[in-house]
Order: structure tokens, then C-alpha cells, then sequence
């Protein structure tokens, strides 16, 4: 009986990137593929009524990164993400509660 030799953690990470690439490429790989969606961080912001600059201290967000999570170049995670769902669901609460 022939054993399977188990791969090691650099060619499953070279293995990955070939697959990622032909996926990129329209090829089926079988590879396994997430797709994020970002949070509507502008429409969020709006419903609150502050401007960028305003939104970014209020909430000690870097202006930066809000513009990139606004254009769509970043995608809020972790912390961040959960904050922006409960802004988006009730930015009152949000800035009753830390007093904006």
C-alpha cells in the first residue's frame, strides 16, 4: 500500500498562490473562493450626519483608512466592521452612548 506523503506548509502555500492564479486567469481549480463585501461606509457616515474628518475623530478611525473603506480599497474587519454594523443600525445609540 503506497502512503501519502503529506505536504509541507511551503508547498500548500505555493500550491495556494498556482491556484489563485488560475483562478485569476478563469480556469476552475477547485479551490475554495470568499468573497467579501464591504460595509456602505459612505451611507453609514451619512446616516450619522458628520463629515469625514468629524466621523474619523468621533469614532478614532484615521481619516485614511476611512477614505480607502469609502473608495472601496479596504475592507473594515474585525472591530471595526462590528462598530460600522451597529452604527449602521442605530447611530444613535452609538453616539449617545460615547457622548457625541
Amino acid at each position: 500500500m503506497k502512503r501519502k506523503s503529506k505536504m509541507t506548509a511551503g508547498q500548500s502555500i505555493i500550491k495556494g498562490l498556482k491556484q489563485a492564479l488560475a483562478y485569476e486567469q478563469g480556469k476552475k481549480t477547485g479551490a475554495r473562493v470568499h468573497h467579501m463585501n464591504a460595509a456602505d461606509v459612505t451611507d453609514i457616515r451619512k446616516k450619522t450626519g458628520l463629515t469625514q474628518s468629524q466621523f474619523s475623530k468621533a469614532f478614532d478611525i484615521p481619516v485614511s483608512t476611512l477614505r480607502k473603506w469609502e473608495q472601496g480599497n479596504r475592507i473594515p474587519r474585525g472591530p471595526a466592521g462590528t462598530l460600522l454594523k451597529v452604527i449602521e443600525w442605530n447611530p444613535k445609540v452609538v453616539m449617545d452612548a460615547l457622548r457625541i
